[in-house]
């Protein structure tokens, strides 16, 4: 991408600016590069952004979008260096500089436009509830955050009804929220718009703010993670794996369907794991199944391989071979696993994906855990039960 010297110039200093401290820490040991996931099967090299941030060198827009956000190079850091937000601050500088790759574009335009990045009707959020579910209220115990992704992509509503039967089934008081919320801002705000990400995020406090929501629950860890560390608010949320393992060691949920001995294998979503320290509470689902046995990837807890999904990842456009979850998956079938769980909507699309281009359709299946456990209530998603109090 040409540009003369001058603009030139004034970008490199505003990506030194917006790096601060944390881009000065770095003293390119190179260990990032050395665990980032992508090293061996992209020419995207976590260590070379960095330097080129540094330095100011012509060129960082040629693979600064590349990055997952999946925290590996963040949790081996010699020095703490805060990598990812250096990736933002670098991202923020070209992004405002009308820079976005093309398929970065539509998803950008469509959150600007619309509220959300699936190009979705807003006034057709809550059309996966099919009138069924309540809206929240102030008297409600809990908001359960139907994030974007679990409202408007078609495989994703599944989840969204899942979660919202078995809350029926464990009768707590909770609501969803009204068509006029936005996205949560996680994935712009990891491309680098923060101007566009501050929007949404004022549209949300303000409804959070007016329905006095104190305790909300969430099946997407990304608006976890955006939630506790980026609204600014001592907000109590917690994903529903937490919530569901508690609820089964409570028995007020009681798994009751045999499996007959299928083998399930566990991914660890990158912000639910690495990023939110979460990784008990999903595998506790799982082992409560009967007929059910948990067979772990190489790769797991800490140590799992990110599905590519995070830092805009999901609406990027990859080349075969350079899919992160083609290599999650046939280390998922590796186990002999019938299936492979998730907790993470973004996983969950990822994944589909992956098999249908690997055509594997037919040795495994994806699931959230949160599916695997309504499936041993023997409840039928499309036929949803149980009362709903006020319908939306």
């Amino acid at each position: 991408m040409s540009q003369t010297a001058t603009p030139y110039l004034e970008m490199s200093q505003a990506i030194i600016e917006a790096g601060g401290e944390a881009l000065k820490k770095c003293y390119q040991c190179g260990t990032c590069s050395g665990t980032c996931p992508w090293t061996p099967v992209t020419h995207f090299n976590i260590r070379k952004l960095v330097r080129y941030g540094q330095l100011g060198f012509d060129g960082i827009e040629d693979f600064m979008w590349d990055c997952s956000t999946c925290k590996f190079c963040v949790d081996r850091c010699p020095r703490g260096v805060e990598i990812i937000d250096i990736v933002t601050a670098i991202r923020n500088v070209y992004s405002g500089g009308g820079m976005l790759p093309q398929s970065l574009r539509a998803f950008v335009g469509s959150l600007s436009a619309r509220g959300n990045p699936w190009s979705g009707d807003q006034a057709k959020r809550n059309d996966w509830a099919k009138e069924k579910y309540p809206l929240y209220k102030k008297e409600m115990e809990y908001l359960f955050w139907t994030c974007c992704t679990v409202c408007y992509d078609p495989r994703n509503t599944r989840l969204a009804r899942a979660t919202a039967e078995l809350l029926n089934q464990a009768a707590l008081s909770w609501g969803i929220p009204s068509v006029d919320v936005n996205c949560c801002g996680e994935s712009v705000r990891k491309v680098g718009d923060l101007e566009l990400f501050e929007r949404l995020k004022s549209v949300n406090l303000n409804y959070f703010q007016t329905n006095s929501v104190a305790k909300m629950i969430t099946v997407s860890p990304h608006c976890l993670v955006t939630f506790k560390k980026e609204y600014g608010e001592d907000y109590n949320i917690a994903h529903f794996s937490e919530i569901l393992a508690s609820l089964i060691k409570e028995e007020k949920l009681k798994p009751k369907k045999d499996f007959g001995g299928i083998k399930v294998t566990y991914h660890d979503p990158c912000y639910l794991g690495r990023h939110s320290g979460i990784y008990d509470a999903p595998r506790d689902v799982i082992k409560s199944l009967p007929g059910v046995e948990l067979v772990e990837m190489e790769r797991n807890r800490e140590q799992s391989m990110c599905c590519g999904g995070g830092g805009g990842g999901l609406w990027m456009e990859k080349l075969k071979g350079e899919r992160l979850s083609d290599l999650r998956v046939e280390e998922a079938l590796a186990t002999g696993a019938n299936v492979l769980a998730t907790a993470c909507p973004y996983c969950i699309t990822m994944f589909e994906d992956s098999i249908r281009t690997l055509n594997v359709d037919d040795k495994i299946v994806v699931k959230d855990v949160t599916e695997l456990l309504l499936e041993s209530l023997e409840i039928n998603i499309d036929e949803p039960v149980g009362d709903a109090c006020e319908i939306v």
